[in-house]
């Protein structure tokens, strides 16, 4: 088989994808990385400009924040020979994102990988949001308790129904935060919106005295392991996002773990994240020739 011409990856790949990530990612349990869902490359593909390749050794090719030209190899980096691994280096500056426990298998004379702060995963126990226990999330605790004393919170389960209300808010997040018309994660969440059951997206819209209040979309990445997508609250209503995170732990009783993606480095969202007290964090490798 050989290898097919890059395409600008589309729905129609949805299929081929999804199982190539599903037998790569296999037994990763918690650790599995939050790029390794076909809902999320489609999300992002303009933001990153992804192309798939299929054939023999499938990846897809993209531009990471920074600007690299890397290649998301679909197999399993290990098993593959030298020159493929070789060929894909020489069409790209590095492969990534790879699992460490993947790139620490590659032979250290031949690949070298490292791993930016900014792109870890952050990755939580549930029970950390269905009780909040100890002292550093107390605040959390208390947010959502002052929340409840003071507002009816009532959940229902996100269908096409919320769409319209799940847009409201989403208008009124860019708003509270100052955001400019398609900045941010604008454009993927409102396709996430209006898309859900395709995607493979689940979550709760939430009502705060009758108001439209917030929104959770979550993704299963792995059995009991749920990637947060997208979550989304009024700045007004305080409290609502730990309450949100909470409900959604509660409600689904199989959930384990909640992986919260990168911070990208902006200091508030690593601030935020690292408020809920991440129990690990996940690298991901840039695999590069070693000099």
């Amino acid at each position: 088989m050989m290898a097919s011409e890059p395409q600008a990856l589309d729905r129609r790949h949805a299929d081929r994808v999804g199982a190539l990530i599903r037998t790569l990612s296999a037994g990763a349990d918690e650790r599995c990385l939050s790029e390794f869902s076909f809902t999320n490359l489609w999300l992002f593909r303009r933001e990153h400009r992804y192309r798939f390749t299929d054939g023999p050794w499938p990846h897809i090719s993209g531009f990471t924040y920074d600007g690299a030209h890397h290649a998301m190899p679909l197999f399993a980096l290990d098993q593959a020979p030298a020159e493929v691994v070789d060929q894909l280096l020489r069409q790209h500056d590095c492969l990534y994102p790879v699992p460490l426990a993947q790139a620490q298998r590659l032979d250290p004379l031949r690949y070298a990988h490292t791993a930016s702060r900014d792109d870890a995963d952050y990755l939580y126990p549930a029970d950390h949001f269905r009780h909040y226990r100890g002292a550093l999330l107390n605040k959390k605790r208390n947010l959502m308790k002052q929340l409840l004393r003071h507002h009816r919170v009532q959940a229902v389960p996100y269908g096409p129904a919320w769409h319209g209300a799940a847009r409201a808010v989403l208008d009124g997040w860019m708003h509270d935060k100052g955001k400019p018309a398609g900045s941010a994660d604008e454009l993927p969440c409102r396709e996430a919106l209006a898309d859900t059951g395709a995607l493979g997206l689940e979550g709760f819209g939430y009502t705060v005295s009758g108001e439209p209040g917030g929104f959770v979309l979550a993704e299963a990445l792995q059995p009991g392991v749920y990637a947060m997508r997208y979550a989304k609250s009024r700045d007004r209503f305080k409290g609502l996002a730990q309450y949100m995170f909470h409900h959604f732990c509660t409600e689904r009783a199989e959930v384990q773990w909640l992986n919260f993606e990168q911070d990208l480095g902006l200091p508030n969202f690593r601030q935020t994240k690292q408020s809920y007290q991440p129990q690990a964090l996940l690298d991901k490798c840039r695999v590069v020739v070693a000099r």
